[in-house]
């Protein structure tokens, strides 16, 4: 099957293009910059400029992985319009692909998984929250309500289309982890402001293998919680985590020094949402990775 991915060359998609091989399917990768990250991925991905160069190659699924990270910079009006457009706009050119191809003879893509994320439901405090409770409204949920409706626009040319709201995604070499590790190792690491703040998280393998169940399972559709069945408080990953590295964690962040750092974008840090995989699991996926001692434990072993 060829498979075409936008942020393929990132922190998971490296990972999902090395699957894919794996799984004897054709990778087309959308990069700014093919030179570059030719070397990131697999030998063999047809790698391009745009979206919509793909038009002669159609492509039989899509992965939508691209966007600007949304925690590289205070949140000003214009930073906000950027996190918007770098969703937005690639997600619009995927659906005029589905358009175009629809037109020809080859047919629209069958299936599209677009990553969101878990910022759609903004700040749900301590209640359990699952793809049908609604969302606080927000930056972080409107950014990605904008994602997700674009994404959705794909239907109307017979495309499958799945809304992945991704956790914080764990695992050696990159993400947030990497760049939470360096403090903790030397025993400076603590919670954010209270710690009561939920973190939904995800270890990398299983995020790529759920991707990989959405595109073969032809029945499921709209969105579904991209994060493990236990997510956990900020305090507790804080703890985990330490415990992980044999060292203390006694060096908490109050709340108004981020606030103050990061302004609005401290939100991420102090808000979150205790998000549950309920229709990932109801389909029937399996996690390999459902406590996070255990995904720790695998990651720093």
């Amino acid at each position: 099957m060829r498979v075409l991915i936008t942020g393929g060359s990132g922190f998971v998609g490296q990972r999902l293009c090395q699957r894919l091989v794996e799984a004897g399917h054709r990778l087309l990768v959308v990069s700014r910059d093919p030179a570059a990250v030719k070397g990131r991925l697999p030998p063999g991905a047809d790698i391009r400029r745009s979206v919509l160069d793909f038009v002669d190659t159609p492509p039989e699924a899509i992965v939508n992985l691209a966007g600007e990270s949304i925690a590289a910079r205070r949140w000003s009006d214009d930073q906000k319009q950027r996190l918007i457009d770098s969703r937005v706009n690639i997600t619009r050119d995927l659906v005029i692909l589905c358009e175009q191809l629809k037109a020809s003879s080859g047919g629209a893509p069958r299936v599209m998984v677009s990553g969101s994320a878990m910022g759609y439901y903004g700040d749900q405090k301590e209640r359990e929250v699952s793809e049908e409770t609604p969302p606080h409204d927000e930056f972080a949920h409107r950014l990605c309500k904008r994602w997700e409706d674009t994404a959705r626009e794909a239907a109307d040319f017979g495309t499958r289309v799945v809304l992945l709201r991704i956790g914080l995604v764990l695992d050696s070499g990159g993400g947030s982890l990497q760049k939470m590790l360096p403090p903790f190792k030397f025993g400076l690491g603590g919670r954010f402001g209270t710690g009561r703040q939920f973190i939904p998280w995800i270890h990398r393998e299983d995020l790529v293998r759920a991707i990989l169940f959405l595109l073969d399972n032809d029945e499921l559709e709209g969105p579904f919680n991209g994060s493990a069945p236990h997510p956990v408080t900020n305090a507790e990953f804080t703890r985990t985590l330490a415990k992980q590295l044999r060292r203390p964690a006694i060096f908490p962040v109050p709340a108004i020094v981020l606030e103050t750092a990061f302004g609005e974008m401290s939100r991420l840090l102090l808000t979150g949402a205790d998000m549950r995989p309920k229709r990932l699991q109801e389909a029937g996926f399996q996690f390999r990775f459902e406590t996070l001692d255990a995904a720790l434990a695998d990651i720093l072993g």
